[in-house]
């Protein structure tokens, strides 16, 4: 192929996403047109840049990869290769039916692999459309089967006690670091020791929406969602609680929530 293969990469994680960047640029057929640390920047870059390849980190706050598939317009779809630290997430990446998946920390090689299967499909005058549409299908497959059951109860260790909190009287979590600050609609406070995105899969999207990268809230709970000054949105809950909700998120919250 005559032309050089058109890539960006997303990942939030700044050394990976450098150390990819670096074995990409060491291909002469290649050439990274951008790079992006976070699901939303993936799509604005690759809407407007129009790669022919995208390697998506599975696993970022607020948009995933697969957040990212979802988000762009069918027109916009690049052929998609997910890059992942876990072989569960890797072998679930290729079921979607992803150009290739790929596991940290990436191999030349292995990554030579994927550059390649990307320029056949291209060679072979791949349909656009036909892709995106492939892709899409594949990740509603893959998470209709993969789900787990939506928790009903949330168990918090107290020193030797197990307490057993019902999901509705929870009204907000917040991610510091590795622990978790679970607020209940009482006003109770405890903090576990667990990963907000693995939580997020288990709860029920029509209860608990996402108002940040490390906030989770009960949506039954919010009674009003304020601009402030400079742009930025505050979500008041009927406890009292006051949560800053990002710009996409706030987007989101009117579109799906807050219209009749």
């Amino acid at each position: 192929m005559s032309a050089k293969l058109r890539i960006v990469v997303a990942d939030d994680e700044r050394p990976a996403r450098s150390f990819l960047v670096a074995l990409l640029r060491s291909f002469e057929d290649v050439q990274v047109i951008g790079e992006a640390k976070s699901g939303m920047e993936a799509v604005a870059l690759i809407e407007g840049e129009k790669p022919d390849l995208a390697l998506l980190d599975w696993q970022m706050p607020e948009l995933d990869g697969i957040g990212v598939v979802r988000m762009l317009r069918k027109e916009a779809m690049p052929l998609v290769a997910f890059v992942t630290a876990y072989d569960e997430f890797a072998v679930k990446a290729f079921e979607v039916n992803a150009v290739d998946y790929l596991l940290k920390p990436v191999d030349k090689a292995r990554l030579r692999e994927t550059v390649n299967r990307a320029q056949e499909r291209i060679e072979h005058a791949e349909i656009v459309t036909e892709q995106a549409s492939r892709v899409t299908a594949a990740i509603d497959a893959y998470e209709a089967s993969a789900r787990l059951p939506y928790l009903q109860r949330m168990p918090i260790r107290q020193r030797e006690e197990v307490l057993i909190v019902p999901m509705n009287q929870i009204a907000s979590i917040v991610a510091d670091g590795e622990l978790l600050h679970v607020s209940t609609v009482k006003n109770e406070r405890y903090t576990i020791n667990h990963r907000l995105k693995d939580l997020e899969q288990r709860l029920d999207p029509n209860q608990f929406v996402r108002l940040g990268r490390g906030t989770l809230a009960n949506l039954d709970l919010i009674t009003k969602v304020s601009v402030m000054p400079g742009g930025t949105h505050v979500a008041l809950l009927s406890t009292g609680q006051e949560l800053p909700v990002s710009r996409l998120q706030s987007r989101v919250l009117r579109e799906r929530f807050l219209k009749l």
